[in-house]
């Protein structure tokens, strides 16, 4: 079953009464080069499991069923799960979870699910909530070795960017922080059915845990970086003093003690200092 063919992929529509919804931000991949090396740049391979996120109607999916040894595969629309026992009927390795990812125990999932196995995430993400998705897996600290996923081409440049430059955001702070990322290669808007108003790029975070924090000072930095970057026009005292709660000269003295001008901006502050910053504030609030 070619599940790239735009007539089989309408004809599957017709017969399960499917519409794509726009709330959950559906662009099924009509390419049929994509998917096969999303799942090759994203560790689908003997000894791993692959836990998906999303799953369409199956075109990842199957590339990764083809070369790992098992897929799990979250997808938080029910109307699927009848096309999804027709389009992989033939993988006896693939389980579907009817879930919404941002409310199971990911970490439960991966210890039932790929008991003896290597882990990797791979998914094509709805752009809508492409950067809750990614935190949530960083935070949750799960035993996987990369997550491989496909997000808007704005979204993958921010993911991308140096922390300290004009281009990073806190999801760009909290992926270096965890990992390393680097985007592997584009995929325009014609790419997908129905066709998106923008092109997307696929990244990979290896997750090598480059910075380690205490969890309580973690919590904290993430609490200042967000803050930073929520009103990124406002230099970080503003930012901070506003959304943390910090009294502005309590700030100021802890940027002198960390050797930064009081009017710093939080994009232009590299991870250590970011670190440094949060762990002094921390420790005189």
């Amino acid at each position: 079953m070619n599940l790239t063919n735009i007539g089989t992929i309408r004809e599957i529509m017709s017969r399960h009464g499917f519409s794509f919804s726009k709330g959950l931000g559906q662009n099924f991949i009509i390419n049929p080069e994509i998917c096969p090396k999303i799942a090759e740049n994203g560790n689908a391979q003997k000894g791993f499991g692959i836990l998906e996120i999303g799953t369409g109607f199956g075109v990842l999916t199957a590339e990764l069923a083809r070369r790992a040894d098992k897929v799990t595969a979250v997808e938080i629309d029910k109307r699927l799960l009848p096309v999804l026992d027709e389009t992989l009927a033939e993988f006896d390795n693939v389980k579907i979870i009817n879930q919404d990812v941002m409310k199971v125990d990911l970490n439960k999932i991966i210890a039932e699910e790929f008991q003896g196995m290597r882990v990797a995430v791979c998914a094509n993400l709805p752009y809508y909530i492409t950067s809750p998705v990614i935190m949530l897996l960083l935070e949750s600290r799960l035993p996987v070795e990369s997550i491989t996923v496909m997000v808007q081409k704005e979204a993958g440049q921010r993911l991308c960017a140096k922390v300290g430059t004009r281009e990073a955001g806190a999801i760009t702070v909290g992926v270096n922080y965890y990992g390393t990322v680097k985007q592997l290669f584009g995929v325009s808007r014609g790419n997908f059915m129905p066709s998106p108003n923008v092109d997307s790029v696929v990244i990979r975070i290896d997750l090598n845990q480059n910075y380690r924090l205490e969890p309580e000072s973690e919590k904290f930095f993430f609490r200042v970086v967000k803050a930073g970057f929520a009103q990124r026009r406002k230099t970080l005292a503003n930012a901070v003093s506003a959304q943390v709660g910090v009294p502005k000269e309590t700030v100021y003295a802890v940027l002198r003690e960390t050797r930064l001008p009081e009017n710093v901006r939080t994009e232009s502050m590299s991870m250590e200092q970011l670190i440094e910053f949060s762990e002094k504030l921390r420790k005189v609030m």
